[in-house]
């Protein structure tokens, strides 16, 4: 593929991969792993000492041939790097800029204008979160707000990122408000915990959440299942979608399907974006076919994430 990489919608990646953009192996094993984007890292990842050779390495990442989204995360503003990473990634062949310290729309909204490139904004003070509407809204390039939950709980004196769950409905709802996708979930720190990761993915997942950020490969398998809709749930759009077909044959809005529960608009564009979602992400949709009597109710039905702009 050309540079530019793979323009998936933002609000369809599953998995978003950290790699410090100065170790040039991991760079190119990320690039051709399993990831659904990678975010060349600039900022925590990388010592002060590699800064320059992490930012010449990132640019010309981004102006070879990849088959997926590559994003930079850069220094945050104020930094002693912050205002060279932003003059040699403006209008580059990046997919995206990561923004680390998001707190001034005044500033992401100048600051988007100058790079000319989406704008994932990462939130971690306490200002910045009483902003997160506002930040998610100040620039038609601003794709999405996130949370930066060591750096938050650490302003905000949490002990626990685990008590950061109002925050997490806080930025839930702010990109929603904006018209943005859902946001992406944090880092999730422990590397020997895959099955905490899996059951945290979910929770996030049924919280608002769609995507994940990781920080090493064999994280990126329990994030994309747990954000890939399973078979039985496809079918179950499919089975609600026909039986809207068959309800508007009928001149019907709101009805009972044929389990006997109530589907109204609201349900089918739950329905919709996971039938979407699944024909985006290759989903094997044999399942699909079955009528919803025969899908065993004891899966657990996932909550669905209703889909928003792609970008502003």
């Amino acid at each position: 593929m050309s540079a530019g990489g793979s323009r998936t919608p933002f609000g369809r990646v599953r998995s978003w991969l950290y790699v410090p953009a100065h170790r040039p192996e991991l760079v190119a094993k990320a690039l051709s792993g399993t990831a659904d984007a990678v975010v060349l890292d600039l900022e925590d990842a990388v010592p002060a000492g590699a800064k320059d050779a992490a930012r010449d390495a990132a640019v010309q990442a981004c102006a070879g041939p990849r088959d997926r989204p590559l994003w930079v995360r850069v220094n945050a503003p104020g930094t002693p790097w912050s205002a060279a990473d932003i003059a040699a990634l403006a209008g580059s062949g990046a997919d995206g800029i990561r923004l680390p310290k998001a707190a001034d729309p005044d500033a992401v909204a100048a600051l988007a204008e100058r790079l000319a490139l989406p704008l994932h904004l990462l939130v971690e003070s306490a200002r910045g979160l009483e902003e997160a509407f506002d930040l998610a809204r100040a620039h038609p390039l601003v794709a999405s707000v996130s949370l930066g939950e060591a750096d938050l709980a650490a302003d905000l004196r949490i002990g626990d990122p685990a008590h950061l769950g109002w925050a997490r409905a806080r930025v839930v709802v702010a990109n929603r408000a904006a018209g943005l996708p859902s946001p992406v979930a944090g880092v999730w720190t422990d590397l020997a915990d895959a099955d905490g990761l899996a059951a945290d993915s979910a929770t996030a997942r049924d919280a608002g959440f769609f995507g994940r950020s990781v920080i090493h490969p064999a994280q990126v398998g329990p994030v994309n299942h747990a954000f890939t809709p399973g078979p039985a749930e496809v079918a179950r759009a499919h089975a609600l979608l026909d039986s809207l077909r068959a309800a508007e044959t009928a001149g019907s809005s709101a009805y009972l399907d044929e389990r006997g529960r109530f589907v109204d608009p609201a349900v089918v564009a739950g329905a919709r974006w996971v039938a979407d979602l699944a024909a985006e992400l290759g989903v094997d949709l044999g399942a699909a076919t079955e009528t919803s009597a025969d899908i065993p109710e004891h899966e657990p039905a996932r909550t669905p994430v209703r889909a928003g702009k792609e970008n502003r």
